[in-house]
């Protein structure tokens, strides 16, 4: 029997405490060949996407989070929910292969489910993030400015209240993508002033290769000005 890309998982949800599967994509079938300047990996094969099924949708409450969401609820915080998202609910499930459509709905269920959870900000950011890249697959560009901006908001949040520590995101590289979401999005001010952060890291960093992402887009950026001044 032909070995698919897909298997499923039994997940518990964090609110409901009900079991739902999800789908998830095979190790050996993710291969990346190249990276986009704000880390959108690009796999080689098309078909395959594994950034659909990052995010775990409730079926049966639509409470929907990642393995980077905490177990820990605030006194008051599942009546919120409850409230928001589960009693809006209608079942239905995101467990089998999912469209760009249901990636990007996820996410979004995602955002909402950690904002009212009071998740960490780097990790509102990270959904944010990835439905920007997802909408860049289908070219809506608006769509994906709006979670740049989104997603750039909340990196630097989560810079200034330092709680990106503890997690896999390093300080160069959450500097590095505030600097270049804000370039994305046109606010090069603030992309400037991020980027001579990451710059000023050079000899202390474990990232040379974030450092040198940085410096390209610097001189881009400069290069930019300069023919502008012409």
């Amino acid at each position: 029997m032909e070995l698919t890309p897909y298997y499923q998982k039994d997940i518990e949800c964090l609110h409901c405490k009900l079991k739902f599967k999800t789908t998830k994509v095979r190790s050996k079938f993710i291969k990346v060949v190249e990276h986009d300047t704000d880390f959108r990996p690009i796999y080689e094969n098309i078909e395959v996407n594994p950034l659909l099924y990052n995010t775990f949708v409730c079926e049966h409450c639509g409470f929907s989070f990642t393995e980077d969401f905490t177990k820990y609820f605030a006194p008051g915080i599942k009546e919120i929910i409850q409230e928001q998202i589960a009693s809006k609910w209608t079942p239905r499930s995101f467990g089998n292969e999912r469209s760009l459509e249901e990636g990007i709905m996820a996410y979004k269920l995602g955002i909402l489910s950690g904002t009212l959870k009071k998740e960490k900000f780097v990790s509102i950011a990270g959904l944010a993030l990835r439905t920007a890249w997802l909408y860049r697959f289908q070219d809506r560009n608006e769509d994906e400015i709006r979670f740049m901006e989104i997603a750039r908001d909340r990196y630097a949040d989560s810079y200034s209240n330092d709680d990106y520590n503890g997690t896999q995101m390093s300080e160069t590289r959450i500097l590095y993508l505030i600097a270049e979401l804000s370039r994305k999005i046109g606010d090069i001010e603030y992309a400037t002033r991020y980027f001579s952060k990451v710059i000023e890291k050079q000899n202390s960093s474990i990232e040379p290769k974030v450092i040198d992402m940085a410096k390209d887009r610097w001189q881009e950026i400069r290069a930019r000005k300069e023919k502008e001044a012409l």
